[in-house]
């Protein structure tokens, strides 16, 4: 039976053109990258396609965009065996971890890609990453199951986790890295799939889409010479409801009594506080330093070793379910789609 892959197509670098009055990059109509990439009708398999009208910049990408994905997906579930989402680079690493969390369960590949380079210009990434992630979208076990029944980003030779990636690079081909765990796939001549590391689903059970989000959310980051004032006015914010701090190493802080109380004073309030370390590559152990401790003692929950894009969405994603800010704690310290590693 011919393999059915859903194209979707939200914009981004690789359907762009170069304005001849601006000189700046814009989003064209996806007929216009198609014309540029003939192999798609080498294909053995059924490719269709789904636009964004009109397509956006990735900058531009928004919560209200990723529900308006989710459905995309969630009403051609039943049709497609994969998906394949074309998306800007910038804020693929969000909309990637964000999707992990709406879809649950899922059974099929949603790969998400896009390139550095337009897919007009001679040297561009965009068709590899392009054809190897519909080849993926597509591929199935023995059992006739997905290889890979879950989020992923698709770039320069590797698949990774689409929630414990982040982009790493503006200039280079390999423009994403996930630090703290391994490729799901790399394709080189043939396509490798480590499947001891990929998630498996509950093939009897159906995908399960969620649609709702609250944005209720900012993150910060620690630096030597922050201010109070500023931070208090962060705590004290109306209607915020969790907190995203990038603290240094492993997770340490400033030992400053204004900042400790007042981090203490948000979580009193209903505040949930995720300490997420600046460094790429790593975990937060709050027990490894006194400076961690303290966080610790003030209520900020530890983040492990998520990045800050999964932990920004899950937070919109578990707030838009719990009403109690001591459940979306705990939940935050659970691995729900293998965002975290095993905790220690």
């Amino acid at each position: 039976m011919q393999s059915k892959v859903l194209l979707i197509y939200t914009g981004g670098t690789i359907g762009m053109n170069r304005n001849p009055q601006t000189g700046a990059l814009e989003p064209l109509d996806f007929e216009h990258l198609l014309l540029f990439v003939p192999e798609l009708r080498q294909f053995d398999m059924q490719i269709d396609v789904h636009q964004f009208n009109p397509p956006i910049d990735s900058s531009d990408m928004s919560p209200q965009l990723w529900t308006d994905l989710s459905h995309v997906i969630a009403d051609n579930y039943d049709q497609y065996d994969g998906f394949v989402v074309l998306h800007g680079t910038d804020t693929m690493a969000y909309t990637a971890s964000a999707l992990s969390y709406m879809l649950e369960n899922l059974t099929k590949p949603v790969i998400f890609t896009g390139s550095q380079l337009p897919i007009q210009q001679l040297r561009t990434d965009g068709k590899e990453n392009l054809i190897t992630s519909i080849e993926i979208a597509a591929a199935k076990d023995d059992q006739g199951h997905a290889r890979v029944p879950e989020v992923g980003i698709y770039f320069n030779g590797s698949l990774l986790r689409g929630n414990r990636t982040t982009k790493q690079s503006a200039d280079e081909f390999k423009a994403f890295e996930s630090f703290n765990y391994p490729h799901l796939a790399d394709a080189g001549v043939n396509i490798t799939f480590h499947q001891e590391r990929i998630l498996k689903p509950d093939w009897d059970k159906p995908m399960t889409p969620h649609f709702r989000l609250d944005n209720n959310v900012i993150i910060f980051s620690l630096f030597p010479g922050i201010r109070e004032d500023l931070i208090r006015h962060i705590i004290h914010t109306p209607n915020l409801k969790a907190i995203v701090m990038r603290t240094f190493g492993s997770g340490n802080a400033p030992q400053r009594t204004w900042l400790l109380n007042a981090l203490r004073e948000g979580t009193r309030n209903g505040k949930v506080i995720v300490n997420i370390s600046q460094c790429m590559q790593g975990m937060v152990e709050m027990g490894r330093y006194d400076t961690g401790f303290h966080l610790k003692e003030a209520g900020v929950v530890s983040g492990y070793d998520s990045t800050v894009e999964s932990a920004v969405t899950k937070l919109m994603f578990l707030q838009s379910h719990y009403d109690d800010p001591q459940k979306v704690r705990e939940m935050m310290n659970r691995s729900i789609r293998g965002e975290i590693s095993e905790i220690r």
